[in-house]
């Protein structure tokens, strides 16, 4: 008889694995007193490098910022574009992005969308092409994403609490901070990471139940959401959410 090949799962690598996961927490205020190492930005970004990416293209780049003038200036710029969202009335609950001024670990993300070029395109701007364009991005934004993700597990593992600062799109936010890094201009700023030691003790936030967030074959149409149950949720809890402890939301 065959021997009949047999798997272990590790269970007690997995529970090591989801201590960092659940403990990778967000703090907007960090102990510049307390410097971050060299040698542990190079750990953060060496798990970032072994990020998965569509077609392992990696169209990432990491600028670490060391400069306080500049981490300074980079603090100004999202405190305008945080006035300038307040003017506007957006109504967004809006951090204190002074604190990125104090950030010991500060990394600039860069993404390389040229890239679009190793995933199926036709590059003669029909219709057709921009929709595999389009696709292509998506894919560019997750691969960065992922290795983003992994660059802050591995700073929660070293024990430092991170800040995402994610979203960084428009135009003005491009003209304005690549100038400051020396960004060519055909690569985009599209996130900050920051991490160090929390200034205060950090809280876990509200996140969904797993079955609120999975279904089995197919989707599960109670965890479906209209859009006008969408607008209550941001107008009644997501300021609950954004930026209180999950035990102390009712």
């Amino acid at each position: 008889m065959d021997d009949v090949a047999t798997f272990t799962p590790n269970i007690a690598r997995y529970e090591q694995f989801m201590d960092v996961v659940r403990n990778r927490l967000t703090t907007r205020a960090f102990r510049p007193d307390i410097p971050v190492p060299r040698e542990h930005v190079e750990m953060v970004l060496e798990a970032a490098r072994h990020g998965p990416s569509g077609a392992n293209a990696q169209p990432w780049h990491y600028i670490v910022v060391t400069d306080p003038a500049v981490k300074r200036q980079i603090a100004d710029y999202f405190v305008a574009e945080a006035s300038k969202r307040a003017k506007l009335k957006m109504k967004f609950p809006t951090p204190n992005y002074r604190g990125l001024a104090d950030a010991p670990g500060f990394v600039v993300v860069a993404a390389d969308f040229r890239f679009v070029r190793a995933f199926p395109v036709l590059l003669d701007g029909s219709d057709l092409d921009k929709q595999y364009q389009a696709n292509a991005e998506r894919i560019l934004l997750q691969s960065v994403a992922a290795s983003t993700m992994s660059a802050h597990l591995a700073a929660a593992a070293l024990g430092y609490q991170v800040w995402w600062v994610t979203a960084i799109g428009q135009d003005d936010a491009q003209s304005s901070l690549r100038p400051l890094l020396g960004v060519p201009d055909d690569l985009a700023i599209i996130d900050i990471m920051l991490f160090g030691v929390p200034a205060k003790a950090p809280y876990k936030r509200w996140k969904k139940t797993l079955p609120q967030i999975m279904s089995w074959d197919r989707f599960d149409m109670k965890n479906f959401m209209t859009v006008g149950q969408i607008e209550a949720w941001v107008q009644e809890t997501r300021h609950k959410v954004m930026y209180r402890d999950e035990t102390k939301v009712d």
